[in-house]
């Protein structure tokens, strides 16, 4: 009984943990800090940053690198948190086994979890070693978003509850397809970002004066390459980049009908009325984020903000799937 105690408390901080680890992952991949250090999981050799006139300039001549103390400590302050959710998970792992007779889900879902930010921290560590491959990145952000989400859903099973007793089979279905809706989304987003497509276009809702651009979705979407490189190996063209933008947009548009269409059949349900008012908030407000950080050319606050929301979104979203799915 003290394991399952214990496991309860454990996924409530490791799920606030986690939505700081996702924000703080943004905050270094859009200060341009994500080679802040150029090894993994040390920053220059070391497990700290090198700050001194000689510890600098020892690191320099070993790595062949210019040291940028604060870009290293941002992304190695990411490092310390996304390592000490890893321990938090392992502890959730550990207890859930250990209570899983007065749990309400699965100890193999929080053993799922274990590998899956296993798995992400290998993603981290290519990220660096592969250069930002667009890809990697990409995938590194999912698995940021899905070990979220994970954590969202065993805290709501535990400190939440489920109405999936008003027998509501097509609200179901829909929040079930709005997961799959977000999750590409996040994908696109996250593409996007990689390829630094974010400022393709920089009107809008036109992209250079046209609702739609000249497509180039061979390149675009070429995803086994490196940053900046197109299918053939040379650079990557405009006209790719504005692919990429202008897919996100589509994207964006689509999930804000689908949301608002959920939010509003949810509304009309008594008990899924206040999450389905903050879904709609959350989703307007993303989605002046994403125009605003267009408009005002990606200001850093408003592009990290923009993650944060799209956090909250999933988070929201994973709750009303889980209230809608009977306890195990």
């Amino acid at each position: 009984m003290k394991a399952a105690i214990l496991f309860k408390n454990l996924i409530l901080l490791a799920s606030l943990l986690a939505i700081c680890v996702v924000v703080l992952g943004a905050y270094v991949r859009l200060s341009d800090a994500g080679l802040g250090c150029p090894d993994w999981p040390g920053c220059y050799g070391t497990l700290t940053v090198p700050e001194s006139a000689q510890a600098i300039a020892n690191a320099e001549k070993t790595f062949q690198a210019e040291v940028h103390v604060g870009k290293a400590w941002k992304e190695m302050l990411h490092r310390y948190l996304a390592g000490a959710l890893g321990v938090f998970v392992l502890l959730i792992c550990i207890t859930g086994w250990m209570g899983r007779d007065h749990l309400r889900t699965s100890p193999w879902l929080s053993t799922f979890l274990l590998v899956l930010i296993m798995f992400q921290a290998m993603l981290g560590m290519w990220t660096v070693t592969l250069l930002l491959k667009p890809v990697v990145v990409s995938a590194h952000l999912l698995g940021g978003m899905s070990t979220l989400a994970l954590l969202v859903w065993l805290t709501h099973r535990h400190w939440g509850y489920s109405i999936s007793s008003l027998n509501l089979p097509k609200t179901r279905l829909f929040a079930r397809f709005a997961l799959v809706l977000l999750f590409a989304q996040i994908f696109l987003g996250g593409w996007t970002s990689s390829n630094y497509a974010a400022l393709a276009c920089t009107d809008f809702p036109t992209c250079h004066g046209e609702l739609v651009p000249h497509l180039d979705f061979a390149n675009a979407f070429h995803l086994v390459r490196d940053l900046g490189q197109a299918a053939d190996g040379g650079n990557i063209k405009l006209a790719a980049l504005e692919t990429i933008q202008w897919v996100h947009r589509v994207g964006a548009l689509i999930v804000f009908v689908y949301f608002s269409l959920l939010a509003f059949f949810m509304h009309q349900n008594m008990a899924l009325r206040t999450v389905s008012k903050l879904i709609f908030a959350v989703l307007v407000v993303q989605v002046a984020l994403g125009i605003s950080n267009l408009l005002l050319h990606l200001p850093l606050p408003l592009a990290v903000g923009h993650n944060i929301f799209a956090a909250l979104l999933l988070a929201f979203t994973i709750v009303v799937n889980s209230k809608l799915t009977k306890n195990d």
